[in-house]
């Protein structure tokens, strides 16, 4: 049912929302224009809607007006489970640096959405919140090394987060890969 979806988006909004005083250290930069295109959840602190989520994927558009769009698409429950779309809309709140968002799942509220980590080839990233919440690794591929995840995972331990409550997002390789 549609209220059912607007409670959900609701209940989504306030969570995110929240907010701690400690701004968490974001990256020097990002180009914008090289960031955009698909990013695999490759694990995270999962929100409530992330649950169950296979091919997790996030995907950003900047758009004319300077705000992104975002789809973010998922299989709920398994790889052959019914595909899931959400199309939040990310603003740039620090346009120096380009790596503090808000993420807007409904208006009016912008959830707290850092770039906190990003390789120099643009290949891997951690998206952080101040609240040390909510964490995402990804990357541009649905797979990394081992030796990468650990280094990612130590880093987001490094920031302050719960290591132990990240899950990895199960991810098949794309047909023809």
């Amino acid at each position: 049912m549609w209220y059912k979806k607007i409670t959900l988006f609701v209940m989504l909004a306030f969570t995110l929302a929240c907010q701690s005083n400690k701004p968490l250290k974001t990256v020097d930069y990002v180009d914008i224009e090289r960031f955009m295109g698909d990013w695999y959840v490759i694990a995270n602190i999962p929100t409530f809607l992330e649950k169950n989520a296979y091919n997790p994927i996030e995907s950003y558009r900047l758009d004319d007006d300077g705000s992104i769009a975002t789809t973010f698409t998922f299989n709920a429950g398994s790889f052959e489970g019914e595909k899931k779309v959400y199309n939040p809309r990310g603003f740039i709140a620090n346009t120096a640096t380009n790596a503090e968002w808000g993420m807007q799942f409904i208006w009016p509220i912008k959830a707290d959405y850092r770039i906190v980590y990003l390789d120099e080839n643009y290949q891997h990233t951690v998206i952080g919140r101040n609240n040390l919440d909510y964490v995402w690794i990804m990357a541009r591929q649905p797979k990394i090394s081992a030796k990468m995840m650990d280094e990612l995972t130590q880093f987001v331990s490094s920031l302050g987060y719960d290591s132990s409550l990240l899950e990895l997002a199960p991810q098949q390789m794309p047909l023809g890969n």
